[in-house]
């Protein structure tokens, strides 16, 4: 059995930097054996440690089918699968100043926002909604975090490469905008992060920022996972190169939660695909049909191959009927229980209050190991 001569010795054999780090960082005075098991303590609470999901959405106008399916069905899933002892959804408006928003719009859109979350089956009483803005410690944590952080790191990050070419003089927010998203995860100590494949640069940055906070003040923040459903990204209607998006110049390209039976069956016929008519799945050389097939998947759990099979004798005509009425069946009651609750914004504002107040307390909590870690307190 290994019996460590000192500190010094334990340190110097041992291969593990957390272990080696923690146990310098925890040792009080000469007392070996106290140090030895505040870190134990320590690392069996992250080995055991309770299962957080956390998430965000933007209230950037009504959700559309991508958000649907790409992140809203899957919060519910993971929600209702009940593995998880925390769930919280924020519906993040901070973020979405990052770009111009009008006051009364973006009011407007939170409780929007807010309304399809809960008709899509968002349960109060298992995930904590909340809206980001009413937890000033968000943006406190963010601050803390930037100091970690340097202009070449999130310069490199793809997204910004990406939306900074769209305007002549891009904003700050949008260029550190990343850790503030940081900071939403580590706020919470969350473990897992329903992300797409756009958003995993971001994650990988929290998982840097936990990283070097626990290395300069004291390990607290545990390493997020992501997690990517097997769905892929939901594409335009009209540009199936591109992702779905609220951005979309051409509403065409987007089929919103809250949109009539003929909207959705008009922008389902007009949507591009190719000039082969029969129905066959192959993203690199038929990515529109592919996309209508995703569509079809998804909101049915089938497999591409299966409704491939189901559709061998109809043409794209007759498809794109059968996909409209699978996706009007789909959002009829989503509508319906939209349009009830927008009826109601007491009920919704009582469960904004209620999401607010507990995730303030799992904040609270956090922020105030945070500042007496860094020396604020």
């Amino acid at each position: 059995m290994f019996k460590p001569r000192n500190i010094k010795h334990v340190l110097n054999i041992h291969k593990n930097k957390r272990f080696k780090f923690f146990l310098s960082r925890a040792l009080s005075g000469d007392n070996f054996q106290e140090s030895l098991d505040k870190w134990s303590r320590k690392k069996d609470q992250f080995a055991r440690g309770s299962k957080c999901i956390l998430s965000g959405i933007q209230p950037t106008g009504i959700p559309h089918l991508g958000n649907y399916i790409g992140a809203i069905k899957k919060w519910v899933d993971l929600q209702d699968a009940g593995t998880h002892e925390t769930i919280l959804l924020s519906i993040v408006d901070l973020h979405a100043i990052t770009v111009p928003q009008e006051r009364e719009i973006i009011r407007e859109n939170i409780v929007g926002m807010a309304a399809c979350l809960l008709a899509c089956g968002v349960n109060p009483s298992k995930t904590i909604l909340f809206q980001q803005s009413t937890i000033s410690q968000h943006t406190e944590l963010a601050w803390i975090l930037s100091c970690l952080c340097t202009m070449p790191r999130l310069e490199c990050l793809p997204q910004w490469k990406e939306k900074s070419q769209k305007y002549q003089e891009p904003g700050v927010g949008l260029f550190i905008y990343p850790i503030l998203q940081a900071a939403d995860i580590l706020l919470y100590k969350a473990t897992e992060v329903p992300v797409g494949e756009d958003q995993v640069h971001h994650l990988e940055l929290a998982r840097h920022l936990a990283k070097a906070f626990n290395r300069k003040y004291g390990v607290i923040f545990p390493r997020p996972v992501e997690i990517i459903g097997e769905v892929n990204r939901i594409k335009s209607l009209r540009d199936p190169n591109s992702k779905m998006s609220k951005s979309e110049a051409n509403p065409m390209g987007r089929i919103e939660l809250t949109d009539s039976s003929d909207e959705i069956y008009e922008k389902i016929k007009k949507s591009v695909t190719d000039f082969t008519p029969h129905i066959s799945y192959d993203s690199d050389q038929r990515p529109g049909v592919s996309n209508l097939i995703q569509i079809h998947a998804a909101l049915t759990g089938q497999s591409c191959e299966q409704i491939v099979q189901e559709s061998a004798g109809l043409d794209k005509v007759a498809y794109k009927s059968r996909l409209a009425e699978i996706v009007n069946e789909t959002l009829a009651p989503i509508k319906t229980e939209t349009a009830r609750l927008l009826q109601d914004k007491h009920y919704i504002s009582t469960v904004m209050e209620q999401g607010r107040d507990k995730a303030n307390m799992i904040a609270s909590k956090t922020y105030s190991q945070v500042k007496q870690l860094v020396g604020f307190s």
